[in-house]
Parts: structure tokens; C-alpha cells; sequence
């Protein structure tokens, strides 16, 4: 069935209204480099630095009474009050723009032509998007294992968002079947096969929904937009679907015929277009994602994670008292010229580092205070490592025991076919 078949309802006119606008601006406002080279577009246009990062904080606080700072830019955070904002701002533009275009456009019968490029920028947002998130799980480079501070400390002390990416990050198989399931929705860029991918991706975009929803992970409002808009693109079908999944009738889905063009070599041109533009967005994809997976696989000189023996300052011994501020409890070394001391009060301070291998040294400078370096010699002793160095006038002699992340039952349990009884510890 085509859409141009009958004339639509004014309930679905108004629909389509609202949602072209809305879509659309959430994918131009909000495109995370779904499209290539838009982000690069908006920044030389200054559309977030110059216009929104100050349209936003005038409208939270001036317009809405908002009595804090609204920060922008970005911070890791999907859900700050800015893009909380945001999202209202567009949604009262778009409740305008839809009465507007309501009362311009009263005799126009159907909107088949807008939909199929309101679909169109859909489909391609939402399967680039998840593409894009899918792979990234595939190379697992979203989610690494799980870190020795992961390791060391109680699942009490992690918040909902470190327990899920310790949990996401643990297993290579999950995170392959999930980002597989995720990399399918490259099929809504199809018109022969988004329907199916678009039954699957609701799945998935449920999925990633709930995961941010009940584990506080600041990405609710992008993993939001996404379901809706998966779900949109089905609602045309919705009362279809619901008689084949659960009547068993036969039924033949709507059909969204492509956009025509009065001028012949519009199409062919396009579909180079298309072709060039996906070409070049797969290539640029896979070498970003490889190259972030490389830079993440680097593991630097003395890696491990050091666990304190003994420890003596200026030939005083002392011993592992809970609250010390002074004792070192261990060393954490996992990033390229970085270095975490924590000291048995739990308090964690990070250096930067650059390790000598021949000389058999490394030497600090406290991340946060640059005047405070010193050298931290090292050598090992069959199983042990002894570190010695002079911090602030006082003479330091450590013995570690050095532990791979295969000393933590977590990565050395391992898969097991038979299981005789569980093994929940």
C-alpha cells in the first residue's frame, strides 16, 4: 500500500508536522558525527559556540528562573541541564512551528513527500548512530575490561554506572553479541530491509534505554530520541504489526515509494552521492575506531597493579594501619605516563610518569601540583619488586607484590560448559 493512495487524517497531518520539525532539529542540534562533516559545519557556523551555548543559558536562566550556572560544552554528559533545555527549547519550537505550518497549509491533502525525507533522515541518524556505537562494542573499545581500580575496590563503593561498565566490560562475547545486534541497524539505511531492521533496532534501542535509565548512565535523553524514533518509524505500520505478531493474519506493510525528481540526472547523481558519502563514512568509521582501540590496547612499561609489603620511611617501619595517611597501599600503572599511589586511607593521588627501563626508574610530577617530582627507582627480586626514593626529604624503601588482572578470581574464572553446582561467590 502506498501513501499517497488516500488522503491523510488531520490528527496525523499535525503528526507529521510536529515530528518533522522536532526530528529534524534534534538530528541537526544533536548529530554525535552521524553525518559526515557536520559537526564540522556547526563549528564553523558556530551554531553550538556561538549561538546556543548562548541562547540556552539565557533562556534556563532568564526565561525559566533557573538560579545556578547552566555549563555547556562538552563533558562526557548527555543529560546536563543544557541539553535538558535544549530538548524543551525545541520542543516549544516545534509546537509553534506546527501551528504556523498548520494554518499556512490547511488544503494539503497528504504528506507523503515529507515523509519519506523525515524517514529518510531518520534512518540514516539512527543506523549510523548505533552503527557507530555497535562497533565500537565489537572492538570492545566502549567498554575495556575491567580496570585494577575496578578490581581492587567493592562493588559498595562503585556507583550504578561503574557497576554497568564493569559488567558490559567483563565479557568479549557480550559485548560482541550486543555490538553486532547494535551494527544491524545499518539495514534502516536500506528501503528494502528497514522495516525489519527497524523491529530489531526497537529492541535494541529498549535495551540501551533501560541499561541508562536504571544504571544512571548520562546518556538517557540520546538513547531516548532513539527509541522514538525507531518507534516512529513503525508507527505507520503499528496496527499492521500488531495483526501479524499477534493474529497470525497476513498483511502487507505500507509502502514508502521514493522521492521523485522532474529532472532525469538528479537521481543517478544522487545515487553517486550516496554512494561516495557511505563509502567514505565506513572507510573514516573503521580507522577512527581502530585507531582509538589502538591507542587503548598500549599498555606502558611496569604495568600491573603493585600491592605494598612492607613500607619504611626513614628506617621506621610502618605498619598497615587502616587510616594512615602516609603508608602507601599500592600503585596503580595502566594508562601511558600515568601513575596512582593510594594511601591506606583510600585516598588515590595521580602523578604523571616517564619510566626509564634501563635505568630503572620513574620519575613523577603530582598531576595536580607540578612543583612536587621525585624518582621512584625499582628492581626485582624473584617474585617482588623493591622501589626506593626521596619524596619531600624523607627516605622511602617499598616492597611490592606485583598482580596481573589474572590474580583476580572476576578475570580468571573463565567459562565452564558443566557447573556441578553454581559458583556464586
Amino acid at each position: 500500500m502506498s501513501l499517497e493512495k488516500k488522503p491523510w487524517s488531520n490528527f496525523n497531518k499535525i503528526g507529521l508536522r510536529f515530528s518533522f520539525i522536532y526530528f529534524i532539529l534534534y538530528i541537526a542540534l544533536n548529530n554525535n558525527g552521524a553525518y559526515p562533516y557536520w559537526t564540522y559545519l556547526t563549528y564553523v557556523l558556530k551554531i553550538q559556540s556561538g549561538i546556543l551555548y548562548n541562547l540556552i543559558p539565557w533562556f534556563g536562566n532568564d526565561l525559566l528562573g533557573i538560579d545556578y550556572t547552566i555549563t555547556t560544552g562538552p563533558n562526557g554528559s548527555g543529560d546536563t541541564t543544557y541539553h535538558y533545555l535544549l530538548v524543551l527549547f525545541m520542543f516549544i519550537v516545534s509546537v509553534f512551528g506546527t501551528i504556523v505550518w498548520s494554518l499556512l497549509d490547511r488544503k494539503r491533502k497528504t504528506y507523503s513527500v515529507q515523509y519519506y525525507w523525515l524517514t529518510t533522515a531518520i534512518r540514516y541518524y539512527v543506523g549510523i548512530m548505533l552503527y557507530m556505537y555497535g562497533l565500537i562494542k565489537v572492538i570492545k573499545s566502549q567498554f575495556p575490561e575491567p580496570s585494577f581500580y575496578r578490581l581492587t575496590e567493592t562493588y559498595g563503593e562503585s556507583s550504578p554506572m561503574g557497576l554497568a561498565w564493569t559488567f558490559l566490560g567483563f565479557s568479549v562475547g557480550y559485548n560482541l553479541f550486543i555490538g553486532l545486534a547494535e551494527m544491524a541497524a545499518i539495514l534502516l539505511i536500506f528501503r528494502r530491509t528497514y522495516k525489519f531492521a527497524a523491529v530489531l533496532t526497537l529492541v535494541t534501542t529498549a535495551n540501551v534505554m533501560a541499561v541508562n535509565y536504571f544504571f544512571d548512565v548520562p546518556v538517557k535523553l540520546l538513547s531516548t530520541h532513539l527509541f522514538l524514533m525507531t518507534l516512529f518509524l513503525l508507527l505507520i505500520d503499528a496496527k499492521k504489526l500488531f495483526l501479524l505478531f499477534f493474529k497470525g493474519a497476513s498483511v502487507q506493510l505500507t509502502k514508502i515509494e521514493p522521492a521523485k525528481f522532474k529532472k532525469k540526472w538528479l537521481r543517478p547523481t544522487l545515487r553517486v552521492t550516496w554512494l561516495i558519502l557511505v563509502g567514505y563514512w565506513t572507510i573514516f568509521a573503521f580507522y577512527n575506531v581502530i585507531q582509538r582501540s589502538k591507542t587503548r590496547a598500549k599498555k606502558p612499561p611496569m604495568y600491573g597493579y603493585y600491592k605494598v609489603q612492607d613500607f619504611t620511611i626513614n628506617k621506621d617501619t610502618l605498619p598497615p594501619l587502616e587510616n594512615d595517611t602516609v603508608r602507601w597501599k599500592s600503585i596503580r600503572i595502566e594508562r601511558p605516563n600515568s601513575l596512582i599511589i593510594k594511601t591506606m586511607d583510600g585516598k588515590s593521588t595521580r602523578y604523571s610518569s616517564k619510566t626509564d627501563t634501563i635505568k630503572k626508574g620513574i620519575e613523577l610530577v603530582k598531576s595536580k601540583d607540578s612543583t612536587q617530582k621525585f624518582t621512584l627507582n625499582y628492581k626485582k627480586l624473584d617474585s617482588l619488586y623493591y622501589m626506593n626514593t626521596v619524596k619531600g626529604g624523607d627516605t622511602i624503601n617499598i616492597k611490592f607484590k606485583r598482580l596481573t588482572k589474572k590474580d583476580f578470581l572476576l578475570m580468571n574464572r573463565g567459562f565452564n560448559w558443566i557447573n556441578e553446582r553454581p559458583f556464586n561467590k
